[in-house]
């Protein structure tokens, strides 16, 4: 959740150490569990989570990355995620993603492109699930 790595030996008593996390609190959706740190496991439950991107990537309307993985994982498809000003930023962006989703979604199998359009490069998150 918070991208840091979680150490499984660590005490489960502290808010470091490891909890399972299933992203979802429907218990019919079929969502791998993972590991996530205690501490951030907790406070999930009380307050909506949310994946910050970075300050160094210069984006604008970020989409929420919890609610388009849920949905990539549900319908597949596209879905574009983000507007930037230059080609290069984009493309930060495109590959940011990618590591992200990695993390987050681990076996979805998740491509980023990079589409021109109104003078502004649009950063698109692809999956060929269906």
């Amino acid at each position: 959740m918070c991208d840091e790595p979680v150490d499984p030996d660590m005490s489960v008593n502290d808010p470091r150490g490891p909890s399972v996390d299933s992203r979802t609190a429907d218990r019919k959706a079929k969502v791998a569990e993972r590991l996530a740190h205690r501490g951030c496991n907790s406070r999930k439950g009380a307050v909506k989570v949310v994946i910050a991107w970075p300050d160094r990537l210069h984006v604008a309307e970020p989409a929420p990355l919890i609610t388009v993985a849920g949905r990539l994982e549900r319908k597949g498809g596209r879905e574009m995620v983000a507007r930037c000003p230059t080609r290069h930023d984009a493309q930060e962006a495109a590959e940011w993603l990618v590591d992200r989703f990695s993390r987050l979604v681990p076996g979805l199998p998740v491509t980023a492109g990079v589409e021109a359009g109104c003078g502004q490069f649009l950063v698109v998150l692809a999956t060929s699930r269906r």
